[in-house]
């Protein structure tokens, strides 16, 4: 399954979303509504990259594939940039962090130039919001659902960073 096949659990649930957060007026409610907004956004996170990495492994060799479904069986939300660079990334080599250094930097700069916006930090957000609603039921005080769903957006470009970087 192409990695990007992920996003649409969380894309259909933003669709829904759009629909019905405007006729809620409880704040407490919209607030629970992002939360679980950046629960589903982590989720589909973690199944694309697991997919990048897994699908890069199996054309590399059938046994580094099964290897490597294996292993990411356990990433358990272990996701952050720092992460998946000096962890994963790096078990597959030097080259491969570098591309991907070099690709996130040009990802980061070409919509900061053009949408004010950092793809690193709208990605780290969501992860944190996140942990923040699902280990302490913590909602994003800070950001509202349509701030959690532009960071849910524009921090897809790290997954496609990523996937550019794992291409053969």
């Amino acid at each position: 399954m192409p990695y990007t096949d992920h996003f649409q659990l969380a894309d259909d649930y933003v669709a829904h979303l759009d629909v019905v957060i405007g006729a809620i007026s409880d704040p407490f409610i919209k607030s629970r509504y992002s939360g679980f907004l950046a629960v589903s956004a982590v989720t589909v996170y973690e199944l694309a990259i697991k997919s990048v990495f897994i699908e890069f492994a199996s054309h590399k060799h059938k046994i580094l594939g099964s290897f490597t479904s294996s292993y990411f069986d356990r990433i358990n939300g272990r996701i952050r940039v720092q992460i998946v660079r000096d962890e994963y990334i790096k078990k597959f080599g030097e080259k491969y962090v570098r591309r991907f250094r070099k690709g996130l930097d040009k990802c980061e700069k070409e919509i900061l130039r053009t949408d004010g916006e950092s793809v690193t930090s709208c990605y780290e957000n969501v992860i944190t919001w996140r942990n923040d609603f699902a280990h302490q039921g913590l909602i994003p005080a800070t950001a509202t659902y349509e701030e959690v769903k532009k960071a849910y957006t524009f921090g897809k470009q790290v997954i496609h960073c990523l996937a550019t970087t794992m291409h053969r």
